[in-house]
């Protein structure tokens, strides 16, 4: 069996990308181990367990447990019940650290997302991370990446070559019909705080959606043909797009992947139970 090891931040990874692939790796006999930036539990983004503060009247105290879109947006009851027992995982509580990893300890590595800026650009920035997902694919390992966690990949430099790792790969990530969907969403009903769905905002002068995770990935391929998404023509074209249908267990036909050799990729939290059975099934 494959010792598979999924670096997250200490707070404000997505739940449902980290919780899902966890439990497909477990319930098929691999040891998951994980890796934050001090050794101590990272903790998932609270918003995306609760639902709590994402609707209009979230700011205030004694209304931000009625949620409405909040439960939609949340992880789903699945997702959460696979949280709460990576939780109580001996791995997940005794984590290593970013600066003790070295990718020769493991036979594969994954990389979740999240989009909350406080906490997960310590993760999407960090020189660590970025080493080990360089040394990851200098020694063809086995690489799973699904959406922000395809960021960390474009990010991380070849210094031999000067291009990123993902450079000559086909890849998808966060789509910018998603990520913009999201924040639409924000800009209404967390008015006081529009922009939790984008991690990094467009600075003054650069078009719509530059600082999105799509083009930021498209800018560091070989060609921007090599970022793929739900072709108009696949059968569940509708579905796989909606943003509003997500994969599931008991029925993967929502979600969509991309793989490349060794290495998989997926959009969204809606894609997280295909996307954890197509890497389990690198190992």
């Amino acid at each position: 069996m494959a010792r598979v090891l999924i670096p997250i931040p200490r707070r404000d990874f997505d739940p449902t990308e980290t919780a899902v692939p966890w439990r497909v790796l477990r319930q098929r006999g691999h040891e998951v181990v994980f890796a934050t930036p001090d050794g101590a539990p990272g903790a998932a983004d609270d918003l995306m367990l609760t639902g709590q503060g994402l609707d209009v009247w979230g700011f205030a105290p004694l209304l931000r447990k009625l949620t409405l879109v909040g439960a939609v947006l949340r992880a789903n009851a699945d997702a959460r019940r696979a949280y709460a027992a990576m939780r109580e995982d001996r791995a997940f509580q005794a984590p290593l650290r970013w600066a003790d990893l070295a990718t020769a300890q493991f036979d594969a590595v994954l990389f979740p997302g999240g989009h909350r800026a406080r906490g997960m650009r310590e993760y999407l920035e960090s020189p660590l991370v970025q080493a080990l997902a360089l040394d990851a694919f200098r020694r063809r390992l086995p690489v799973g990446a699904i959406c922000h966690g395809v960021l960390v990949l474009a990010r991380s430099i070849d210094p031999e070559t000067g291009r990123s790792v993902l450079y000559g790969h086909k890849t998808t990530a966060l789509t910018w019909k998603l990520e913009n969907a999201g924040d639409a969403i924000a800009n209404i009903t967390r008015f006081w705080d529009r922009h939790y769905y984008r991690t990094y905002r467009d600075p003054p002068g650069k078009p719509a959606g530059f600082m999105s995770v799509q083009q930021e990935v498209t800018r560091a391929l070989a060609s921007a043909d090599d970022f793929v998404d739900v072709p108009s023509s696949d059968p569940e074209f509708k579905r796989r797009t909606s943003g509003t249908v997500r994969d599931s267990e008991t029925d993967l036909s929502a979600g969509f992947v991309v793989r490349d050799g060794g290495y998989i990729s997926a959009r969204w939290p809606g894609d997280a139970h295909v996307f954890a059975h197509a890497f389990a099934g690198l190992l």
